[in-house]
C-alpha cells in the first residue's frame, strides 16, 4: 500500500506534464484544411514549436506520445501535406536540433511517413536554405528531403493551398507584408523594424540549456 502511494506524486506530475504540453503543442500543430488536391493540411507553426521543454528529460517521448494521440489518428492514413510557417522561429527557442528531429521523424509509424507529400517551409530566410541544402540530405531520407518546398511569400502556398481553409496567425500575415516592402529581409541584409532578425536555421544541437518542463516545476 505505502509502495503505491508513494509512486502517486510522481504519476500526478507526469500526468501534468502531459496536459500541459498537449496545450502547447495544440498552439502548434493544427490539422484543417485541404490543398488544391484535396489533400489533408497538417500546419506547424515554428513560433510556438516548444524546443527548449522538448530537450528535457522527457521532453521527445511527450512529443511523440502528443503525435500518436491528437494528431496522427485525425491524418486518418491518408496522404497529407505539411504547411510549416517559420516566421519569429529562433534557433535557441523553437528548436530541439536536427538529431532529434531525424529521432522523431524515424519514429513515425511507415504509414505516417509514406503519407507526406509535400512539405511548404514558409518564409525560409536565405539561412535555412542554406542549411537545409548543406545538411538536410544527410539527416533526412531522400524521400522527406526531396519532398520539402520553400515558400517565400504567402501567396505562392495558396497556389498548392486553399486559402480560407488555413489559419495563419496574424504575426505571420504582418511577417509577410514586412517582406513585400523590405525584399532584402529574404537575403538577410536588412533586419526587421518589429523584430531582431534571428530567424536562424535549425542547429545540428541546440545549444539552449536543459531545463524541467515549465509546467513540472
Amino acid at each position: 500500500m505505502s509502495s503505491n502511494l508513494d509512486s502517486l506524486p510522481d504519476s500526478i506530475d507526469s500526468a501534468m506534464g502531459s496536459n500541459c504540453m498537449d496545450q502547447i503543442l495544440e498552439e502548434a500543430f493544427k490539422i484543417g484544411g485541404r490543398d488544391k488536391k484535396g489533400r489533408c493540411v497538417l500546419r506547424i507553426v515554428g513560433k510556438f514549436f516548444p524546443a527548449r521543454e522538448l530537450i528535457a528529460d522527457g521532453g521527445m517521448e511527450l512529443l511523440r506520445s502528443f503525435l500518436e494521440r491528437r494528431v496522427f489518428p485525425a491524418l486518418g492514413g491518408a496522404p497529407f501535406v505539411v504547411v510549416y510557417m517559420h516566421a519569429h522561429a529562433q534557433r535557441a527557442e523553437n528548436y530541439p536540433g536536427l538529431s532529434a528531429l531525424r529521432s522523431v521523424y524515424e519514429a513515425l509509424p511507415a504509414d505516417v511517413r509514406d503519407g507526406i507529400r509535400a512539405v511548404y517551409f514558409v518564409h525560409p530566410g536565405l539561412q535555412a536554405r542554406i542549411f537545409f541544402a548543406t545538411f538536410g540530405r544527410f539527416f533526412f531520407s531522400a524521400g522527406l528531403y526531396g519532398k520539402l518546398r520553400y515558400v517565400n511569400r504567402l501567396e505562392f502556398l495558396w497556389q498548392h493551398i486553399r486559402r480560407r481553409e488555413v489559419e495563419v496567425p496574424e504575426f505571420v500575415q504582418d511577417h509577410d507584408d514586412e517582406l513585400e516592402h523590405r525584399p532584402l529581409m529574404d537575403y538577410g541584409l536588412v533586419e526587421s523594424d518589429r523584430h531582431h532578425r534571428a530567424f536562424d536555421a535549425p542547429a545540428m544541437d541546440t545549444a539552449a540549456s536543459m531545463h524541467s518542463l515549465r509546467c513540472i516545476s
